[in-house]
């Protein structure tokens, strides 16, 4: 396959065997974990589990992921897609409301396979919003509930702590993308059935980019068409340095709530500090593939 599915566009002639791409990945896909994940929103996570699926590889280049196992270091085994679906059905069965996959573009075709038959409960597309509105296109149908962030509206921040200097125009197009196929959210006894989630997460020394993250969502959205999650879980990686070496302060959440509430988004949910801790990153072993 030579490859176009990200907005790098690098071409990379991707094998079962192996990759030279910006993600580094096979044509197959490769998975780290999969598991009943219980730290997403709680329209997510719901009382048993979003059956989360961590793939590997990533099409950014976030110097502060908290994944960095296998964002950075690729770790993973590959599977087939019919192994995919049947880790989906196994998931299903242990009670996962909904299928969650994490950082999944590099494999859509395979995917796409894996969701040939319809399943019993909504697929997640649960993504760093770094998204070719012409990918997103052919899971039309297929995914149900959208998870995208939208990590920076500032460019130049973007450029620096995650090698896309064209993030924002790229993610606030494949949001409004993402918005089109699901139409507003809804909600059933607690649980998202369809929908946009909107993530940001907020870096220190980042008010201002958050700011105008948020001004973005209240141009483009109404309250009752997405919902908007402002997290707070930023945690410094190893080798952090500058800002990116301490954690967000109370001050700057608390400057960014009450932004958010003065413009009037209030669909949606906040973490408090307890959020930024190491254990909320999930352990990549390998289990349940």
């Amino acid at each position: 396959m030579i490859c176009t599915l990200c907005p790098r566009k690098c071409g990379a002639l991707r094998t079962a065997e192996g990759g030279k791409g910006f993600c580094g990945m096979p044509e197959t896909p490769v998975i780290a974990r999969a598991m009943l994940h219980q730290w997403e929103e709680p329209c997510i996570s719901g009382t048993r589990g979003s059956g989360a699926v961590f793939f590997s590889g990533c099409v950014l280049g976030c110097v502060f992921c908290q994944n960095g196992k296998i964002s950075r270091d690729r770790f993973g085994k590959p599977v087939t897609a019919a192994r995919l679906r049947e880790i989906f059905e196994e998931l299903i069965a242990q009670g996962a409301h909904n299928i969650n996959l994490v950082s999944p573009t590099p494999f859509v075709p395979a995917i796409l396979e894996a969701l040939e038959a319809p399943l019993p409960v909504p697929v997640v597309w649960n993504t760093g919003g770094y998204e070719r509105v012409e990918t997103l296109r052919q899971l039309e149908g297929r995914v149900q509930i959208w998870l995208p962030d939208l990590k920076y509206a500032d460019n130049a921040l973007a450029k620096r702590y995650s090698g896309a200097g064209d993030y924002f125009e790229t993610a606030a197009a494949a949001i409004l993308e993402m918005y089109r196929q699901s139409g507003d959210y809804v909600l059933e006894d607690g649980l998202l059935r369809r929908g946009v989630v909107i993530r940001h997460l907020l870096l220190p020394g980042g008010l201002a980019n958050a700011k105008a993250v948020m001004d973005w969502v209240a141009e483009h959205f109404r309250p009752g068409q997405v919902l908007f999650s402002l997290m707070s879980q930023y945690t410094p990686q190893p080798g952090a340095e500058g800002l990116l070496s301490r954690r967000v302060t109370a001050g700057e959440y608390r400057a960014s709530l009450a932004y958010m509430e003065n413009l009037g988004i209030t669909d949606g949910y906040c973490q408090d500090s307890s959020s930024a801790k190491e254990e909320y990153t999930p352990e990549f072993d390998l289990q349940g593939i």
